[in-house]
């Protein structure tokens, strides 16, 4: 496999160099939720296809055991998937060969221990995983906690944890963070109403480097690491706050009023001003800066997380309406209703933006303040609940099919 030293790779995909970060991987891998910049950005120079259909430039396709919301995870030669089975009581990991789609491997961590209620639009398995090109590391809900695993990228255990309490009572929903990769740690966050956490574990042997406990409110959203006025910061939403952490030792940094009580979002930065939205029970987004409010409207994305690009921030909401924002005031710049329900986030390649439904269809449009300008709109499956990954000029997705009462998980490489 192609590796690109640390520095280099970032400098590439415009993500701030993060001092001692010794993860090594390739300008087309998408290693972790979000991909590389952790934003939703493709690496520069991508030249992923407009259109497709159920035939028109598919590369291949192929059969998911289970069902799950997560999105691929690609580095090197491999597609990793989390994936549940409720029937069997199994959470795991699916590796697939990048080339052709073949499963490779298929590692159970869990057996058991699934919650008994969780939201009908959620899974066993919606936290995307995250691989540093050694270790694939994946956190379920599973018998009242969160449990983190990593697994070498051959499917072999290297450790297991449970990280933390989990077990929401007033809002069942389940579970749907991603953990996150930060210098020799994975960060794992994990919010309920009787308490919080976030944890930074170290990624060779699980052993807890730091924990801070959050506040005892419920929440979904997974933290991003963003470097900010000069230092690393841990940004998330939700908690009725924005919050910012030190990722070396947990401490908070800064608080300021936030969107709502819940959101699934993960919150964006332009390096200078953060901007997060959700959610439950109030509808609005937020910008803010060093601690205190810029801007808000009454507008939501709860499920799906934002793309920020050139000084502006582009939004599809609840109800599939697209929206682009000036970054500095909050000025509406256009709205375009494209059509929802919508939980998948945006992904930007180049000047484009492609935003996939719950109805299986994907629109692609330019990420220009002007004005909306739709490109195209694909339909690919009876629905579509994960992000897209784009890397390597190829995008990944996970669809669901429904053939007679019977729903299928299909994850498909789209090319030219």
């Amino acid at each position: 496999m192609r590796r690109i030293i640390r520095g280099v790779t970032c400098l590439l995909v415009g993500m701030p160099l993060f001092a001692a970060d010794p993860v090594a991987l390739d300008r087309d891998d998408w290693p972790w939720w979000r991909g590389f910049t952790r934003d939703g950005t493709a690496a520069p120079g991508q030249e992923a296809p407009t259109t497709w259909s159920e035939t028109e430039h598919i590369i291949w396709k192929t059969d998911v055991p289970g069902r799950g919301h997560a999105s691929p995870t690609l580095v090197g030669d491999r597609v990793f998937l989390a994936t549940g089975d409720p029937e069997a009581g199994t959470q795991g990991i699916v590796a697939f060969s990048r080339a052709n789609g073949k499963k490779l491997w298929q590692q159970t961590v869990n057996t058991g221990g699934l919650p008994a209620k969780i939201h009908n639009k959620n899974t066993h398995a919606s936290g995307t995983v995250a691989c540093d090109g050694q270790r694939v590391f994946c956190a379920f809900y599973n018998k009242q906690g969160i449990q983190v695993a990593a697994l070498s990228t051959a499917g072999k255990p290297v450790w297991s944890k449970r990280a933390g309490d989990f077990n929401p009572q007033k809002y069942a929903f389940g579970y749907g963070a991603s953990p996150i990769i930060y210098r020799d740690w994975v960060l794992v966050a994990s919010d309920y109403e009787k308490g919080g956490f976030l944890v930074a574990l170290d990624r060779n042997s699980g052993a807890t480097a730091w924990k801070i406990q959050r506040d005892a409110m419920t929440n979904y959203a997974t933290p991003m690491v963003a470097h900010i006025d000069g230092r690393d910061q841990v940004l998330l939403g939700g908690n009725e706050s924005v919050y910012a952490y030190d990722p070396t030792n947990g401490e908070q940094l800064w608080k300021a009023p936030g969107p709502s009580l819940a959101t699934c979002g993960t919150l964006v930065t332009d390096g200078d001003l953060v901007f997060t939205s959700g959610g439950y029970p109030q509808k609005f987004t937020v910008c803010v800066k060093d601690g205190r409010e810029v801007w808000r409207n009454n507008q939501k994305a709860y499920e799906q997380s934002m793309l920020v690009h050139e000084g502006h921030l582009y939004m599809l909401n609840d109800n599939g309406i697209a929206y682009c924002w000036k970054s500095s005031d909050g000025k509406e710049q256009w709205r375009e209703r494209l059509g929802g329900p919508v939980s998948a986030s945006p992904v930007r390649v180049g000047d484009l933006i492609y935003q996939a439904n719950e109805k299986g269809s994907t629109f692609v449009f330019k990420a220009d303040p002007s004005g909306f300008q739709l490109v195209a709109e694909n339909k690919l499956g009876d629905d579509s609940f994960a992000t897209q990954s784009i890397c390597g000029n190829r995008i990944y997705t996970r669809v669901g099919y429904r053939r007679g009462g019977t729903r299928r998980e299909m994850l498909i490489c789209i090319g030219k």
